[in-house]
């Protein structure tokens, strides 16, 4: 009885100390994603290819390895519209923050893909730049800028009455990244300037982005 009790603990302690990562995210695509059916359908098969997603880690690990401070960031091009179902592979270059070591490096790698079922399964190229992923103060809390390499976001908050078409606007498509609590927010700038896929491209004033925060065990 004695060590039935003593394996109890000891269990009871590694479950407990499941590691958890948890930061910011921010998410742009080449498509209106708050918005109305009607929109959304005139979309389709012909906007929202691209889309380049952004996490910085404010703290946590995965795969036991640290990862405090760090950012990765996925930029994706497909011949679909990203977010419906996906009958044809994408690609995608990964930007992995130039001050991780070896270890931290894969470990973003991987995250990245866990977060995001079989989006990344493609990763065409792997570089590694300063990422940079900060909120700037405003109303609505949906104003953050993303500098990666050759990728940019910038956004800022939709405004009720003005970014409004159809008038039965929602979150039309969910974000691509799993484990995330985030809101629509208006794209400033997204763009990719890369030669990766051999297209490049760059979307302004569009309902296109999210932004918010990640959680993951």
């Amino acid at each position: 009885m004695k060590n039935m009790c003593v394996c109890a603990i000891f269990l009871s302690v590694v479950v407990g100390a499941r590691a958890e990562i948890r930061g910011t995210y921010v998410e742009a695509r080449t498509c209106d994603i708050y918005t109305g059916p009607c929109f959304a359908n005139a979309d389709t098969a012909l906007g929202g290819k691209h889309a380049v997603l952004a996490w910085k880690v404010d703290s946590g690990q995965f795969g036991n390895v640290r990862l405090d401070g760090l950012g990765v960031v996925a930029v994706v091009a497909t011949q679909e519209t990203l977010g419906l179902k996906q009958t044809l592979p994408s690609k995608a270059v990964l930007i992995v923050d130039a001050r991780a070591d070896a270890q931290q490096r894969q470990a973003l790698i991987e995250f990245a893909k866990t977060q995001t079922g079989g989006l990344l399964d493609h990763i065409i190229d792997v570089k590694s730049a300063k990422v940079e992923l900060q909120a700037c103060e405003c109303t609505g809390n949906a104003c953050f800028r993303m500098k990666a390499g050759d990728a940019r976001i910038e956004t800022k908050c939709l405004d009720a009455h003005y970014d409004k078409v159809c008038g039965n606007e929602s979150a039309f498509y969910p974000p691509l990244a799993n484990n995330v609590e985030a809101r629509p927010a208006m794209t400033v700038e997204h763009s990719f300037t890369g030669t990766a896929f051999n297209e490049t491209w760059r979307d302004t004033i569009r309902r296109g982005a999210y932004v918010g925060k990640f959680h993951a065990r």
